[in-house]
C-alpha cells in the first residue's frame, strides 16, 4: 500500500505499508513467526529515499517479524518540502507512527538510521507513542564536523553550491535557513525517553561518527538502554548487513512487549 500522508505543517510524505511476512516468506532463524499486531516504522538516512535499494532492503528483512511503514523524510524522493537534517523530520515520523497505529498495529518500533536515528531518538523523547526504538549510526551531538565525510556533509548542506549538488545529483532538497531555535539535540533526548526500550547501535568502523557518539548515547539512556557496537560495521543502512538487521528484529519483538 502506498500513500502521501499529510504532516501537522502541512508537507506531504510519500509512504509505502507492507504487511508481515507469510510465515513461510520469513528467514530461517526467524523466531518467533511474525507478528500482526508489531508494526516497525523505519527513519532512513539523509539523502536516502523510500525507493532506495537499501532501504528496501531493511524493510525486507523486517517484515520477517512484523509489518513494516517506510516512508521518504521531508525533501527527499517524492515527499514534499525540504530537509532541515533532523528538525522538523520528527513531523515526518510522526505521521508515519500515527498511520501505522491507525492501520490496526498496537506496537510500534521506530528503526532509524543516521539522520533518522537522531530522529527516532527526538521523536520518542517529545512525542512518545512507541513501543521500542532503536537507533542506529546517529550522532549524539549537533555540528560536529570531526571526519572528512561530516566535512562534505556541512558542505552540501551550508552552501549555496553544495544544496545544488544535493538537489540534482543526490534527489534531496535541502533548505537554505539555519535552524532557529536550535532543536533538542540527540543526546538530550534520550533520557526522556525511558521507560521505553532504546537500543543504540554503532559500527566501530563508521566514518561519520566515531564510538564517542553512541558511547554518549548510552550513557545518557542509562539502565533503559542498550548498546551494541558492532565489528567492522561502516555507516547506517549500507552497512547494516540482514544478519544485523535480523537480530534488531529479535530484540524489537522482546523488547515491544
Amino acid at each position: 500500500m502506498r500513500t502521501f500522508l499529510c504532516t501537522l505543517d502541512g508537507i506531504p510524505i510519500d509512504s509505502v505499508y507492507d504487511p508481515a511476512a507469510a510465515v513461510y516468506e520469513t528467514l530461517p532463524d526467524a523466531s518467533p513467526p511474525p507478528s500482526r499486531d508489531l508494526v516497525f516504522v523505519i527513519a532512513h538516512g539523509f539523502t536516502g529515499d523510500v525507493d532506495r535499494p537499501h532501504v528496501r532492503r531493511v524493510a525486507g528483512v523486517l517484515r520477517g517479524y512484523g509489518a513494516v511503514v517506510t516512508f521518504s523524510f521531508r525533501g527527499h524522493g517524492r515527499s514534499g518540502g525540504r530537509s532541515t537534517v533532523g528538525d522538523k523530520e520528527v513531523l515526518d515520523l510522526a505521521a508515519a507512527v500515527e498511520w501505522a497505529r491507525g492501520l490496526g498495529h498496537t506496537r510500534v518500533v521506530t528503526v532509524g538510521f543516521s539522520m533518522g536515528g537522531s530522529v527516532v531518538l527526538r521523536h520518542a523523547a517529545l512525542y512518545g507513542g512507541t513501543d521500542a526504538v532503536v537507533s542506529v549510526s546517529a550522532p549524539a551531538r549537533w555540528y560536529y564536523r570531526g571526519t572528512a565525510p561530516m566535512r562534505r556533509l556541512h558542505w552540501l548542506v551550508t552552501r549555496p553550491e553544495g544544496r545544488l549538488v544535493g538537489r540534482y545529483g543526490l534527489r534531496t532538497r535541502i533548505h537554505h535557513r539555519d535552524w532557529d531555535p536550535v532543536p533538542l539535540s540527540p543526546v538530550q533526548a534520550v533520557p526522556e525517553i525511558a521507560p521505553t526500550p532504546l537500543l543504540i547501535v554503532h559500527g566501530d568502523r563508521d566514518g561519520y561518527f566515531p564510538l564517542d557518539h553512541p558511547r554518549m548515547l548510552a550513557e545518557a539512556a542509562g539502565d533503559h538502554g542498550e548498546l551494541w557496537i558492532e565489528a567492522g560495521m561502516g555507516h547506517a543502512e549500507h552497512a547494516a548487513g540482514d544478519a544485523l538487521m535480523a537480530r534488531i528484529g529479535h530484540w524489537s519483538v522482546s523488547a515491544a512487549g
